[in-house]
């Protein structure tokens, strides 16, 4: 956990391939220019995402598909800016349809609240066990409704995905009703049937995404996510790994917390033939990866604490011993470092879209699409709606 000063040194590019997921491209042939991150102010603007997944008995390819393309759908605003601000993410996770909840809460289970603890989000979307149960599409989007801390900016992009494969009609909840709410309110509802169109049609997911002032998309949640070979990818997730020598942690939870870093890390590892290594540590470069409640360069960079008033028994081994001015100091040279391979991996990655785009035209993705294809898709679309432009 402690800093290594020597994290700077760059080793040469390693041409060995990795795996990317195509969609989480622009449109075929464009690439995005290299923005450096940017770090959000109070009055920045924001993007809210709540994802709200069947987990009964049928849904384990759907789950497989939301843990590992996570990241992607997160670095779909890398590049987005709107008034000249990029924006931060914040993402909610909800599981319905589960015997292992109780049926007095319909069997919905709030996993995730919005957050920006991106690692929590990953460490619990793969914690997530499929059980049959039933389905509840109105309650589930009910209580996201209710529970959430939406954002009361009319510009604000505030968005709830909801995917399943059960009719969305089930439950004691009239889901047409909530989703026209849902809209008023200032959301939009997208609704993602796991299955055919027609069948999505006839079992009302249309309808959700109708009155929620969404889009309806229907996914294969068996299908394995597609993935081109980029000779960078295997460089980017190695700096990916790398950046974690630069965090300092603070605080009685700093342990934990670089634990957790580490382990969303190692499971992104695990899932790199469906691009999540790669994916994750194009996040972890971008001012949407923050954890300033137990960092010293994201809290000190945030202004949220003053690093001379911690008591040393909550610094990192290495910075005990120091006085306060040695103390910033130690902390601007691992912000330095930081910022010298994120900009490092947004160098690479633009090489790497340059690499997919080329690879798309020679081939064409064939059959329903996944569960990150369409949010990438549909994000993108319903947030350039809202003034946001992205990358070319």
């Amino acid at each position: 956990m402690g800093y290594n000063s020597g994290v700077m040194k760059t080793q040469p590019l390693l041409l060995v391939c990795g795996f990317l997921s195509a969609i989480s491209q622009p449109l075929a042939g464009q690439h995005r220019h290299a923005h450096p991150p940017v770090d959000p102010s109070p009055a920045q603007n924001k993007v809210q995402i709540a994802l709200l997944l069947d987990t009964s008995n049928s849904m384990d390819g759907l789950i497989d598909q939301a843990k590992t393309q996570l990241w992607k759908v997160v670095n779909t605003f890398i590049d987005a800016r709107r008034d000249g601000q990029a924006p931060f993410v914040e993402v909610a996770l909800y599981e319905y349809g589960n015997n292992n909840q109780p049926v007095g809460n319909n069997y919905i289970r709030q996993v995730q609240p919005l957050t920006r603890d991106l690692d929590e989000i990953s460490k619990q979307m793969f914690a997530l066990k499929t059980n049959g149960g039933d389905e509840y599409c109105g309650a589930v989007i009910q209580r996201a409704l209710a529970d959430l801390t939406w954002d009361s900016n009319p510009k604000t992009y505030k968005v709830i995905f909801i995917a399943g494969n059960e009719p969305f009609t089930q439950g004691p909840v009239e889901p047409r009703q909530v989703c026209r709410e849902g809209f008023s309110k200032g959301l939009i509802i997208n609704t993602i049937h796991c299955g055919s169109r027609d069948e999505g049609i006839s079992g009302s997911w249309h309808d959700g995404a109708a009155l929620g002032g969404g889009k309806f998309m229907v996914i294969n949640q068996d299908r394995r996510v597609c993935h081109i070979t980029a000779p960078q990818d295997a460089k980017i997730s190695d700096l990916g790994i790398e950046l974690n020598k630069t965090y300092l942690g603070y605080g009685k939870n700093r342990s934990a917390c670089a634990e957790k870093q580490s382990s969303a890390d190692h499971d992104a590892v695990a899932n790199a033939q469906a691009g999540a290594a790669v994916q994750r540590a194009i996040t972890k470069a971008s001012a949407n990866y923050s954890n300033a409640a137990w960092d010293l360069v994201d809290a000190t960079r945030d202004q949220q604490i003053d690093p001379a008033a911690i008591p040393a028994e909550e610094l990192p081994a290495e910075m005990r011993a120091l006085k306060p001015q040695a103390r910033a100091a130690y902390i601007e040279t691992a912000a330095k470092d930081r910022a010298a391979i994120q900009a490092r991996i947004t160098e690479l990655n633009v090489q790497r879209e340059a690499y997919v785009a080329a690879e798309l035209k020679k081939q064409a993705a064939a059959g329903t699409q996944t569960l990150d294809e369409v949010m990438v898709e549909t994000t993108r679309m319903q947030a350039s709606a809202l003034g946001y432009q992205f990358g070319k």
